[in-house]
C-alpha cells in the first residue's frame, strides 16, 4: 500500500508563485542558469542552482556552494519569499501543455515505501549525482524540489481532484516562460485529505517517472537521520519526501532521440550496407521525418532522413526489455555496427530530448557536430510500468517527460 502523507508546506506568496518556480536543477547547466534568473532575486534557483551566486569559476561542488543553498534559503524564509504553512496540507499542482492538462496531487511518499519496493524505479542511479542531491537535502534540512511520480488511475480521487479545480480558484496560476501553464490548488479540508490518503493506501505501488537521484537522495538521507536519531518513532518529517502524484493515464512520454559523432570508421554505404542486415531500409529525402510506430526508427544522414523499420525475429515482444526500440537500436546498431558498447560513458554518443523536435537532430548533424542522427518512437507508460513491476532496468536517457515540474511552489522541509 502506498503512502501519501499530509505536511506543512513552504512556498511563495501568490504575488511572487511565477518568479520563484524554476525548471528543475538538472535540466539547466550553471551558464544556463545564471541567465534564467537574472534580474530575479526571487528564483528558486539561488538554492537548487547556487553556484549561480558565486565566482564562474567555483566548481560546483564545492563546501562553498552547498552552503550558499543553505544560507539562499534561510534567506529566502526571512524575506517571506517562502512562507510556512500553519498546518498539513495536501496540493494539487497541475500543468497545461499543448492544451492538454495533467493534475497531480502534491503530498510526502514514504522513506520506507522506496526502501520496501512500493515505488517502483525503472532507471539506474549513479552514485555521484545521488551525493550531490543528498548534500543538498543535508545541508539545506528539505526537499527544496519533488520529485515526478505516477500511478495506477483511481476514479474515485480523479472524481475528487476534479470537483476541488472546478470549484475553487487556484492558489497559483500563472504561464511560464516556456509557455506552459501551471496551476495549483490548497487542499486543506480535512475529511477530503483523509479520504485522499486512505485511497491512496489501497494503491499497490507508485512509479518513479522523473527524479530517480532526487527520489533515492531523499530517501538516503531519511536513512541517514533514522541511524542518527534511534529513538524515531515513524512520524518525523525525515522519513518523508516531497513528490507530485500524477495518474498514469493522464501522462505522456515523449522521445528521447541519439546522435553520433563519427561512424566508426565505415563510409555511410558500408553504414547503410550493414544496417540492411537487420533493418528494411527506405530513403525518405529532406524531409524530416518521424518514426510513426514501434520498431521504425528514423534516421539523419548527410543530409537526408532514411526509415529504419526493424525486421521480424531481431526483438522479442515478449520480454518487457527486449521489447523496447531503445534495446533495439542499442544492440543493432549503436553496439554491432557503430562500436558504441557504454552509453553512460561513451563521448561520441549524446541524447536529444523529443521536445526538442527533429530539427534539432538535422541541425546538430548539418553543423558538422555530429555524422548521424536516430529518433525513436516514444515509450509507452505501459511500457514503463511493465519494466519496474518486473524489476527490470530500461536503457539510459529512454524516456523524456515532459512538461517538466516547476520548483519552489512548495518545499518539505525535514524538521
Amino acid at each position: 500500500m502506498a503512502i501519501l502523507k499530509p505536511f506543512r508546506g513552504l512556498r511563495p506568496p501568490v504575488e511572487l508563485a511565477a518568479q520563484v518556480a524554476s525548471r528543475p536543477y538538472d535540466v539547466l547547466n550553471s551558464e544556463e542558469a545564471r541567465l534564467e534568473a537574472e534580474g530575479n532575486p526571487y528564483s528558486l534557483l539561488h538554492i537548487i542552482k547556487p553556484e549561480i551566486d558565486l565566482p564562474v569559476e567555483m566548481d560546483e561542488h564545492s563546501p562553498e556552494v552547498y552552503q550558499k543553498a543553505a544560507t539562499n534559503l534561510e534567506l529566502f524564509k526571512t524575506k517571506g519569499w517562502l512562507r510556512k504553512e500553519v498546518q498539513d496540507y495536501l496540493y494539487i499542482y497541475a500543468q497545461t501543455m499543448e492544451g492538454r492538462t495533467q493534475y497531480g496531487l502534491v503530498g510526502c511518499a514514504s522513506v520506507d515505501d522506496y526502501l520496501n519496493g512500493i515505488i517502483k524505479k525503472h532507471e539506474l542511479t549513479r552514485a555521484d549525482k545521488e551525493e550531490d542531491r543528498m548534500k543538498h537535502v543535508r545541508i539545506t534540512d528539505a526537499n527544496m524540489e519533488p520529485v515526478f511520480f505516477a500511478y495506477p488511475a483511481v476514479s474515485e480521487i480523479d472524481r475528487i481532484v476534479a470537483d476541488i479545480v472546478e470549484s475553487r480558484k487556484p492558489e497559483y496560476d500563472f504561464v511560464a516562460n516556456d509557455g506552459f501553464g501551471h496551476h495549483f490548488w490548497l487542499v486543506d479540508d480535512r475529511n477530503t485529505i483523509d479520504k485522499l490518503v486512505g485511497l491512496f493506501a489501497a494503491i499497490p505501488a507508485t512509479y518513479v517517472a522523473d527524479g530517480h537521484h532526487r527520489t533515492a537522495a531523499a530517501a538516503l538521507v531519511g536513512k541517514e537521520k533514522r541511524a542518527a536519531n534511534p529513538g524515531y518513532d515513524g512520524t518525523e518529517e525525515f522519513n518523508f519526501f516531497l513528490a507530485v502524484h500524477f495518474p498514469d493515464n493522464q501522462l505522456r512520454i515523449i522521445d528521447y532521440n541519439r546522435v553520433v559523432k563519427d561512424l566508426n570508421g565505415l563510409s555511410s554505404e558500408e553504414l547503410l550496407q550493414k544496417l540492411g542486415e537487420d533493418f528494411i531500409v527506405t530513403k525518405i529525402g529532406t524531409e524530416i521525418y518521424k518514426p510513426e510506430a514501434l520498431h521504425i526508427f528514423s534516421m539523419y544522414l548527410d543530409g537526408v532522413w532514411h526509415k529504419l523499420t526493424a525486421k521480424p525475429g531481431r526483438y522479442n515482444d515478449s520480454d518487457p526489455i527486449g521489447v523496447l526500440d531503445v534495446t533495439i537500436l542499442s544492440a543493432l546498431v549503436l553496439d554491432k555496427i557503430l562500436g558504441i558498447k557504454d552509453l553512460r560513458t561513451d563521448k561520441r554518443i549524446d541524447f536529444v530530448g523529443g521536445i526538442r523536435g527533429l530539427g534539432e537532430l538535422k541541425r546538430r548533424v548539418d553543423s558538422g557536430e555530429m555524422k548521424v542522427a536516430f529518433a525513436l518512437y516514444a515509450v509507452s507508460m505501459q511500457q514503463l510500468i511493465n519494466i519496474a513491476d518486473s524489476g527490470n532496468i530500461m536503457p539510459p536517457k529512454t524516456t523524456w517527460f515532459e512538461p517538466k515540474l516547476r520548483s519552489g511552489l512548495v518545499v518539505h522541509e525535514l524538521h
